[in-house]
């Protein structure tokens, strides 16, 4: 059984899946963390691969930018595979001076300003949110590796290029942590769905002081996330 985005079968992925956005983070993580990865898709260029982390199966698959591009990739996941706990892996944009490049971020929660929520046709506002099951697997993960992380509200908007300053302001007054494009979609999937999912993100740039990560960086060098993420996939 495959899709039309997706060459794989649906033995081909593990019931525990990472997802980067960018397939060649994805392609890292399984020739650098997995044993005897194997390749089950390369349609549109997004990479998924599955392995074993201490013997236990996992897979790791690119899911593009954007909710749109996220949500798709997570409900066949979910829907067509199987998958039970899906664990983003990504970068976001820090609102604050504590919060520095490189500090690792757990979405409890993902505000946003998406109309994705419209095709769920609720009544009211949703309040799109991590699975408590798999939070408490990385933090007995951060505990076991030393690995530190925050915790808090992020915002998944649907714009990159935003104009001004005051927008990311008004959300930092409200005490979110910080801005990615995907984790409120994953959440209303895995909430509709009765899934797990969480996103974890290193910080690549801070709308304070302006600082950035390099390209490479992104792609290849935020291990320490990567591996909390392994060790709550298989816990």
């Amino acid at each position: 059984m495959s899709t039309h985005i997706n060459a794989a079968n649906r033995n081909d992925i593990a019931p525990s899946i990472l997802l980067p956005g960018d397939p060649l983070r994805a392609k890292f993580i399984a020739e650098n963390f997995l044993e005897n990865p194997r390749c089950y898709n390369e349609i549109r260029g997004m990479l998924g691969y599955t392995g074993t982390y201490k013997g236990v199966p996992v897979s790791v698959q690119g899911t593009g930018m954007g909710m749109p591009s996220m949500g798709i990739y997570s409900w066949e996941l979910i829907t067509e595979y199987g998958v039970q706990n899906l664990i983003r892996v990504g970068t976001a944009g820090s609102f604050h001076d504590h919060i520095k490049v490189k500090d690792i971020v757990v979405g409890m929660a993902a505000s946003t300003d998406s109309n994705y929520i419209h095709a769920f046709d609720l009544p009211g506002t949703y309040a799109p949110c991590a699975s408590y099951d798999l939070l408490t697997k990385i933090s007995a993960a951060s505990e076991d590796l030393n690995i530190p992380f925050k915790a808090g509200n992020i915002v998944s908007c649907d714009v990159f290029y935003e104009l001004g300053d005051e927008w990311w302001k008004k959300w930092a007054s409200m005490g979110i942590m910080a801005v990615e494009m995907e984790a409120a979609a994953l959440y209303m999937n895995a909430a509709y769905n009765d899934v797990n999912a969480i996103a974890i993100m290193t910080i690549s740039d801070h709308f304070v002081t302006g600082e950035k990560a390099t390209a490479e960086e992104r792609e290849s060098t935020f291990t320490d996330m990567m591996e909390l993420a392994l060790e709550a996939a298989i816990k």
